[in-house]
């Protein structure tokens, strides 16, 4: 409600300042008040959602912090428990080469390894081609602890061991396969006459797998081709 004063009415120090309306203290119009309340109302609404924004992208950053850790730790230990398994695997692919190495040494008997075949099938697989082995060899690629020519046991007592399973899948003889690393013949030159060929006796294709002996899940394979 705006009152209007008068000449009358007014005091010698309203005089100074003219002949106006004058509000009385308190006497804000209900619209006025009601528009300043929603001015302040949308400023602390937007404030609380730029919080909730700032919020909801700090806990997204911290988020992504931990599982990055958490993955790389993990990613770390995955890494060296295949590398302990691969580490088992070439060892016991060396010990598959010394197998190799005796098969014409009638003083190293196949029963001074791990065998879990019977020995002329793995006489068969050393000495002969893959064509001419017996039917009851397996040729399959599939190497485990069901199917498998030889196994070894790495490790020792105290710390984590490895079996390892050790399969040949194919033998191809080569030009001195029959004669143990004899010449059969050599190539006729017409100026110098017989050259001698490189000697390749036998190709081995072994597949190899090995595992923890207490978590199978920890393991590493290998495919071989190894000549002798």
């Amino acid at each position: 409600m705006r009152t209007i004063l008068n000449k009358a009415n007014m005091s010698p120090y309203s005089s100074l300042r003219g002949e106006a309306e004058a509000i009385p203290v308190g006497e804000i119009p209900r619209g006025a008040r009601n528009d300043i309340s929603g001015v302040l109302s949308n400023e602390k609404g937007i404030a609380l959602v730029m919080i909730l924004i700032l919020a909801a992208i700090a806990l997204a950053i911290m988020a992504g912090l931990i599982y990055m850790i958490t993955a790389g730790t993990q990613i770390s230990g995955m890494q060296k428990r295949y590398k302990t398994a691969l580490d088992a695997g070439f060892g016991g692919a060396d010990i598959s080469y010394q197998l190799i190495a005796a098969r014409g040494d009638p003083g190293i008997p196949l029963a001074n390894f791990l065998i879990n075949a019977t020995s002329s099938c793995l006489t068969d697989k050393l000495n002969k081609k893959t064509s001419d082995w017996g039917s009851g060899c397996d040729s399959s690629i599939t190497v485990s602890s069901s199917s498998h020519d030889m196994h070894f046991d790495l490790g020792t007592v105290g710390y984590p061991t490895y079996r390892v399973y050790s399969k040949i899948v194919d033998t191809v003889e080569g030009n001195s396969g029959g004669d143990e690393g004899l010449l059969k013949s050599g190539v006729v030159s017409a100026n110098s006459g017989e050259v001698t060929v490189m000697s390749i006796p036998y190709l081995y294709t072994i597949e190899v797998d090995a595992e923890n002996s207490a978590n199978p899940s920890e393991r590493a394979k290998l495919s071989i081709l190894y000549q002798y």
